[in-house]
């Protein structure tokens, strides 16, 4: 099974200019990579998690689904049709084969595994070999939220302690937070998802604790009442509508947002920056698993 949070997908239309904005939130942003199926991505690596910030730029590559396969190009395009924001969230995967193997089993598999491989670059300048082996899932009530696992075969050559400094003191993924109006009515696919089979149900909410990071499903009132912003569900079932950042200190990082001329809010012991090309990024103090 999956064994905790590896990576969320950040679907813009402007990669650059994406990138500028994590940039100005006081991320080190990696340099733009290109992938054979038409999408581009520059790359936030904390431990053990990253965000992609994606753009589809060379849509004539993009292959269609198929009735035995998903696209991951085919869904970015889709998504950034709509709106912009987080658009797939993907787990750390041992296994891809038996992933998806396991996704089919109980009814939420999406296709064959599909895997890719990439040239990455060292901090000094050299070129080394990454590839990825992806096992997606469906979630059949909501259209609007991606997810997968995903195996890295290179890891060695794609983890780095050298791209995990940041300005802000970013360290590590807390949670994933998505918003449902019935969030109970995904108790099932999380579970089955994460291999979480504990997961912390309340009147607010379903968490699934993995082994790095939480993903939290709650109603659209609680996402308010916890971090200060209004986020409708504008998406059939459930949509990301967040990103729980641990970090050194929340007044570091309030003190780079205001020389930076970023507009961010105080709520409950964390730091809300409430639109970041349709996301919600959350910066909080603590340890993390």
């Amino acid at each position: 099974m999956p064994c905790g949070l590896d990576h969320i997908v950040h679907a813009v239309r402007d990669l650059d200019a994406a990138a500028e904005a994590y940039q100005r939130l006081g991320f080190s942003v990696g340099a733009r990579n290109r992938h054979p199926f038409g999408t581009h991505n520059r790359i936030v690596q904390l431990d053990g998690f990253f965000v992609e910030i994606l753009t589809v730029a060379e849509p004539e590559n993009i292959e269609p689904h198929r009735a035995d396969a998903f696209s991951f190009g085919a869904y970015q395009r889709d998504y950034l049709a709509r709106r912009e924001g987080f658009s797939m969230l993907l787990l750390a995967s041992r296994d891809a084969e038996a992933d998806a193997r396991g996704f089919a089993a109980v009814g939420i598999g999406a296709g064959e595994i599909f895997s890719f491989g990439r040239e990455g670059q060292r901090p000094d300048g050299s070129i080394v070999k990454l590839g990825f082996t992806l096992a997606f899932a469906r979630d059949p009530l909501s259209p609007d939220a991606g997810f997968a696992a995903c195996r890295h075969h290179h890891p060695e050559n794609f983890w780095n302690p050298s791209f995990q400094i940041h300005a802000n003191g970013a360290r590590a993924a807390a949670a994933v937070v998505m918003i449902a109006d019935n969030p109970t009515d995904h108790h099932i696919f999380l579970g089955a998802f994460t291999g979480v089979r504990d997961l912390h149900a309340s009147s607010i909410g379903v968490i699934a604790q993995t082994e790095r990071g939480d993903i939290d499903i709650v109603e659209p009132v609680s996402f308010r009442d916890q971090y200060g912003v209004a986020a409708a569900v504008d998406a059939e079932g459930a949509r990301f509508a967040g990103l729980r950042i641990a970090v050194e200190e929340t007044a570091v990082v309030e003190r780079l947002l205001q020389q930076n001329g970023i507009g961010a809010t105080r709520h409950i012991d964390r730091l809300v920056v409430p639109d970041v090309c349709g996301a919600t990024l959350i910066f909080e103090q603590g340890m993390v698993r």
